[in-house]
């Protein structure tokens, strides 16, 4: 099972960006998925994560202006992130537990290589 993140940029602040996240390999079952984020110096932290059944949850501070979506049919999440500014500067990075094939079906947490979003002028 491998998560591929992409979209990661250099974007000026109040810019917008859409990263994206694919799940792929010998898959039975995604449960809850979604994006962390490190910032230079500074621990993970959760950004969003989204249910099967698409009920999302936000970090308090990020609410508003970060949307997570996921498509279950194509195994994607996706992080909508507008209004960006430099302390959003981080390693954006997605994470999800899922039920591999042949697992003996046993939940297992996979973390992604991670995406790069820089925001400055």
């Amino acid at each position: 099972v491998q998560l591929v993140e992409s979209g990661g940029d250099l974007v000026q602040p109040g810019g917008s960006l859409r990263l994206s996240c694919v799940a792929s390999g010998n898959i039975f079952f995604i449960y809850t998925i979604g994006w962390y984020r490190q910032a230079p110096g500074k621990q993970r932290e959760l950004v969003a994560h989204i249910s099967r059944g698409g009920v999302a949850n936000y970090t308090d501070s990020l609410a508003g202006r970060f949307t997570i979506s996921r498509d279950n049919a194509r195994n994607t999440v996706d992080l909508q992130m507008n209004n960006l500014n430099p302390e959003d500067t981080a390693v954006y990075y997605c994470n999800g537990d899922i039920i591999p094939l042949g697992g003996g079906g046993r939940v297992k947490n996979y973390w992604g290589q991670g995406t790069q979003v820089t925001v400055s002028s």
